[in-house]
């Protein structure tokens, strides 16, 4: 038995779904019942006790960072019997500057994992394909996008081949002890990525590159600062570079990761308006 937490969020649900794919007994951790296609079990991560039933009779466990005890909350994975953990990282862990609070609960996930006594395998993404989701406010109002660092090129990946790749750790011993960055097979700046898009919606698309005022303004209040504060060092002093394109996706699964071209086709009818 597999237990994936987040699993109601964009990579959780893709591991849930290559789980499901792959014949592969596997358990959801929600907070509320959802509709997913596997057993779900309720409980919270931030609450290690809460957990006892969603670890019953579980070997290996997609974990999400970031949580207030990892130590503990790993120390409980253990103790209920599993023995393997793929912990969905980032990037973020090894900036050129870590003084920020992404790169601080990142690295301090990754050394819990580390330090568990399980086996463990870590997953560095670039920035995920998905993020494009936080356009769709936008897109439903009109034709114009705002974004900020218009400037910065992304190797973005499809949450798709981060689950393709997470499946492979959870179940191959090859992988323990092995960090994996992963990247899609393109470099793109926003406006590229708004175009593609535009192609697939079939829509008149225009992208407003902000200012970096004005995306400090627009992102205050939505955001807490100390992430607005890691955002502009990782992109704008260019602590962090998710331009590079890695072979990992490729090497591990045997297939190419998925351009944002297939991701947005896979996704146009359930998130973006035509």
């Amino acid at each position: 038995m597999i237990l994936v937490t987040g699993a109601t969020g964009n990579v959780g649900g893709e591991v849930v779904r290559a789980l499901v794919r792959a014949g592969e007994p596997a358990r959801a951790l929600v907070r509320e019942p959802a509709d997913l296609p596997v057993e779900q079990a309720v409980g919270d991560l931030d609450h290690p006790g809460s957990l006892t039933a969603a670890l019953d009779g579980v070997r290996g466990v997609f974990l999400l960072p970031g949580y207030q005890d990892m130590p503990g909350l790993l120390k409980g994975i253990r103790q209920a019997g599993a023995e393997r953990v793929v912990l969905l990282s980032s990037l973020a862990s090894v900036a050129t500057d870590t003084r920020n609070a992404v790169s601080e609960y990142m690295i301090a996930s990754e050394s819990a994992v580390r330090e568990s006594g399980l086996d463990w395998t870590i997953l560095r993404p670039n920035a995920l394909m998905s993020n494009a989701l936080r356009w769709l406010p936008q897109l439903r109002a009109g034709d114009i996008v705002k974004d900020a660092f218009g400037d910065v090129p992304i190797a973005s990946v499809d949450p798709y081949d981060v689950a393709a790749v997470a499946l492979r750790a959870l179940l191959d011993p090859v992988h323990v002890g092995r960090v994996h960055a992963l990247s899609g097979p393109e470099r793109m700046l926003p406006a590229e990525r708004l175009a593609v898009l535009a192609d697939v919606l079939g829509r008149d698309l225009r992208f407003h590159a902000q200012s970096d005022e004005e995306a400090r303004a627009d992102m205050t209040g939505r955001i807490p600062q100390r992430y607005i504060e890691a955002f502009f060092s990782f992109y704008r002093d260019g602590t962090l570079d998710e331009s590079q394109i890695h072979p990992t996706v490729e090497e591990i699964t045997g297939t190419p990761p998925r351009t944002f071209h297939q991701w947005a086709v896979a996704h146009r009818s359930a998130y973006f308006p035509a």
